[in-house]
């Protein structure tokens, strides 16, 4: 007999699951390649670009790398794709696309 899913999750007590979102050191984020997530991606058009940075201390993954003076193309490995920084680029720098994966 095959045992069915929600007969499983009737037996697992919360003191069962895993404790997650514990933080064990500071700096750690970083470890953690978050990017998966997403189903919306960030597109970086340069040429539309005027390095005002607006959109660097709206992200709230720290996705978006500035060198230079310049802001760069975005960490993958860490944007969620929230489109904040869509929202706030006064220049239409930044377009947003379904992810394709």
């Amino acid at each position: 007999m095959k045992t069915r899913a929600k007969d499983i999750n009737e037996k697992i007590t919360w003191q069962d699951v895993t404790t997650g979102a514990e933080i064990y050191e500071p700096a750690t984020s970083r470890l953690v390649e978050t990017g998966d997530w997403r189903v919306m991606k960030p597109v970086f058009l340069e040429d539309k670009c005027k390095h005002c940075m607006l959109c660097v201390p709206f992200c709230p993954d720290s996705s978006i790398p500035v060198k230079d003076g310049k802001r760069l193309d975005f960490d993958f490995m860490h944007c969620k794709g929230c489109g904040i920084c869509v929202k706030v680029c006064p220049f239409g720098a930044i377009d947003f696309v379904k992810e394709e994966k």
